[in-house]
């Protein structure tokens, strides 16, 4: 059997199980989620030992710190997990809700309603924790998760998908209805992604590279997910005592991950004054700075290199900050434009003005005031998990919850309208 063939047979299953899981009621679906719940607790011991393997890996490979804190998994983090899990069997249910209604002029009654997307196809690297995420945000809005993880965290990714099997089965819904693909090659990644009629979207999670890649070979609709190149500006009006908080948050708290900071904008303004503070707290933090000229000569004697042009516009993922004085609001607003990937932009000032010039203005899936960067997230924002932050403007942007997995039908009542 050739890996197109074995691709296709999974997803034939997927499709198969997606006609069920449309019409599962919500209780069935929180039933099954919360038995993932229990599972994951009860399986902990056998997820981390999983996990260690993985991780001695990815250590014995020379991973760096940021990409060895995406890999891990332990019980605070697996309870995380079993809480994210919990946390979506109490929202509402999207599907059959009803968005839109209006009666036309010659009697019929026409409604917009919700229904699942059918078979997602996740993609991703590192984060075993997309298993429980992605698949509890599909079942709950009646769609089958497709899993494809990325080898370095396979063996995790099984004892998740374990997990879920088992779930499901309490709930006596098909077991295909989140499915582990076995086959973590490259070759198995282009097979899935010819697969159009089976799959419905592929949703890729992980570097640019990979996004690009599935982008560039896909023939099957795809939400793209690509850099975090988030920036904070710190306005001449702002705190500077909340930007220290902020900036701190944004770029140390989790530095491997998509929405963290990797460029500070300071205004001109209070440069001179903000500068030293926020470069001192970094600093304490190991962070290593990348500063622009004027940056580099208002901190003498602090270690500050000198940034390269690449370092504007660079996700790194780690400990390094790229730093730039700009004039104004004006200046804030074009470096942006020239150089974010439309994920987060924050922005901490005391005036509203400015505020409401800088949402106004940027374009971007988050756009923040006066806090970090880090909010812009499913759970955060009271989604739940997530699947994903969307930085395509098609069918979604931002983080995609449940409603973002569903697609929305016309219904049309009549009494005998001919047209």
């Amino acid at each position: 059997m050739t890996t197109l063939d074995a691709m296709r047979g999974f997803a034939q299953r997927a499709k198969a199980a997606s006609r069920v899981m449309a019409n599962a009621t919500t209780a069935q679906k929180n039933q099954a989620l919360t038995a993932l719940a229990n599972e994951l607790r009860t399986r902990t011991a056998s997820i981390v030992e999983a996990n260690a393997l993985d991780l001695a890996d990815a250590k014995t490979a020379g991973k760096n710190a940021a990409f060895i804190d995406r890999l891990l998994l332990d019980p605070a983090r697996i309870e995380a997990m079993a809480k994210a899990v919990e946390f979506i069997v109490t929202l509402e249910d999207p599907i059959g809700e009803v968005t839109e209604t209006w009666r036309q002029p010659n009697g019929l009654e026409v409604r917009k309603v919700r229904l699942p997307l059918g078979v997602v196809l996740m993609i991703y690297e590192s984060r075993p924790n997309v298993t429980s995420d992605a698949a509890a945000l599909c079942l709950k809005s009646g769609n089958v998760a497709l899993l494809r993880g990325g080898s370095e965290a396979f063996r995790s990714n099984k004892a998740i998908a374990e997990a879920l099997s088992a779930a499901l089965s309490t709930a006596g819904l098909p077991s295909d209805a989140a499915m582990l693909v076995p086959d973590t090659s490259r070759e198995s990644m282009l097979a899935l992604l010819t697969l159009d009629g089976l799959i419905d979207l592929c949703i890729p999670r992980g570097g640019e590279g990979l996004i690009r890649f599935v982008a560039e070979n896909a023939r099957v609709p795809v939400v793209k997910h690509y850099q975090g190149v988030c920036h904070v500006y710190v306005h001449h009006d702002a705190d500077l005592e909340m930007a220290e908080r902020i900036v701190v948050n944004a770029k140390a708290s989790r530095p491997g991950v998509c929405n963290a900071m990797e460029c500070l904008l300071v205004d001109e303004a209070v440069a001179p004054a903000a500068l030293p503070k926020l470069a001192r707290a970094l600093l304490e933090k190991k962070v290593e700075l990348r500063g622009c000229e004027k940056t580099v000569a208002l901190l003498p004697g602090v270690p500050v290199t000198r940034a390269a042009e690449t370092d504007f516009g660079k996700e790194f993922l780690d400990l390094i900050c790229a730093v730039k004085v700009v004039n104004g609001l004006d200046g804030a607003l074009e470096h942006i434009a020239r150089y974010g990937s439309e994920h987060t932009e924050a922005i901490v000032t005391t005036s509203r003005d400015a505020a409401r010039r800088f949402t106004r203005e940027v374009t971007a899936s988050g756009v923040i005031v006066n806090a970090s960067t880090r909010f812009n997230d499913g759970g955060e924002l009271g989604l739940g998990a997530e699947v994903g932050i969307s930085t395509s403007r098609l069918h979604a942007f931002g983080p995609m919850g449940l409603r973002e997995l569903t697609a929305q039908k016309f219904v049309v009542e009549g009494d005998g309208q001919i047209r």
